[in-house]
């Protein structure tokens, strides 16, 4: 099975994280499954993972010159959704298959874990982004995170990163200086603009980097995102306005969208009128969270059907959550820490072949429009 040799995993590792001195260790984040969310093939696959990753760099602590620990977690049920307080030192016995086998009155805070590391890895079936990017200002860490990671992403572990990271700050440093993000999408024959409101916002450079503390982003990635503004300046509504086509397996539903939010969702589709459902029930789930750019496609990688690695091969576009990326809606604008959610639409081909990017321009705030994309492919020059 594809796996990174002790010496790759051990240079990763350097290479993330670019550990000094000042560093007290890294641990491992991993959630379990239970009775309620009982485990997947791929889970338990990930878990083993983590597991044979735990022990190559437990045997490489000399080397690396700081300590390596297993820290084990009941799921949270949604990606995004906040961590539980408490979870399990791994005692070096067999990895528990469910967080039921565990032993409560043997937990410990997670808040002490946070305070006693400066560096995570987060292999996990349910995405811990949200939370980390928010605990690591907090407890003054660093995290890089892996939600839904196979072994058939290992190969853009071993990517020319020193590119990736100039590309994704080239689109940062770009859109810092636009007010606004106009798309047209065509949907068999019938066409959809929709509009990002870009102002006071600045973007995300995400590299799978992580050399300074209150960091915490994706492993593999290869993106700049922005929160498109959400309207909180009073008498200033937010001009994200049109119309948002996305593909549910053969179908296509449209949300509109007005003043950064998904009011209605129109089609023929089952999957409208359960995302009708869904909007109504949970309000914030419609709210424009992010416009992503990857960049990895450029790089030869092709989609493994887990949004970790999918949303980096290009344009996304993202609903739900957007505190942990500087916006407003959080895990309280939902109804319950379960129903929170932050959830990419991810604009490619193989992805959504039905859904073609006509078009993607930046309009800047001199009012020079540049062209990001057409007909589905970055026309940009990246030098």
């Amino acid at each position: 099975m594809e796996n990174l040799t002790p010496l790759e995993l051990v240079t990763m590792v350097q290479r993330v994280f670019q550990p000094t001195s000042d560093d007290s260790g890294l641990a491992f984040l991993v959630d379990l499954p239970d009775e309620e969310v009982p485990d997947t093939a791929l889970w338990k696959l990930r878990r083993e993972l983590a597991f044979e990753w735990y022990h190559l760099l437990k045997d490489a602590e000399g080397e690396l010159g700081f300590p390596v620990a297993l820290v084990l977690y009941r799921n949270p049920r949604m990606n995004n959704a906040d961590l539980p307080d408490s979870g399990w030192r791994f005692d070096g016995s067999r990895l528990p298959l469910t967080a039921d086998e565990l032993d409560p009155e043997k937990s410990q805070p997670l808040e002490s874990v946070y305070q006693a590391f400066s560096m995570f890895l987060a292999p996990t079936q349910f995405s811990a982004t949200a939370p980390l990017k928010l605990l690591s200002r907090q407890f003054n860490f660093r995290a890089a995170t892996m939600p839904g990671f196979k072994r058939s992403m290992i190969p853009a572990l071993r990517l020319d990163y020193v590119e990736i990271n100039r590309r994704v700050n080239f689109l940062k440093g770009l859109v810092d200086i636009c007010r606004k993000a106009d798309f047209l999408f065509d949907v068999e024959g019938t066409s959809y603009r929709l509009t990002l409101d870009l102002r006071h916002r600045t973007g995300h450079a995400s590299g799978g980097m992580f050399p300074d503390r209150k960091v915490a982003g994706n492993l593999p990635s290869g993106e700049t995102y922005i929160v498109p503004y959400e309207g909180e300046v009073e008498g200033d509504p937010s001009q994200s306005n049109g119309f948002l086509p996305v593909q549910f397996e053969d179908g296509v539903v449209v949300y509109e969208i007005r003043e950064n939010r998904a009011i209605k969702v129109v089609g023929e589709e089952p999957a409208a009128s359960r995302e009708q459902a869904y909007l109504e029930r949970e309000p914030a789930y419609g709210n424009m969270a992010e416009l992503g750019l990857g960049v990895l496609s450029d790089f030869g990688l092709k989609p493994t059907g887990e949004i970790l690695l999918d949303e980096k091969l290009g344009l996304h576009i993202a609903f739900g959550r957007s505190d942990h990326f500087g916006g407003q809606v959080g895990a309280s604008s939902f109804s319950s820490p379960g129903a929170v959610v932050h959830i990419d639409r991810v604009y490619i081909p193989e992805t959504q072949p039905k859904v073609t990017v006509v078009s993607a321009e930046l309009v800047k705030d001199n009012g020079d429009v540049v062209t990001l994309i057409e007909d589905n492919e970055y026309v940009i020059n990246f030098a």
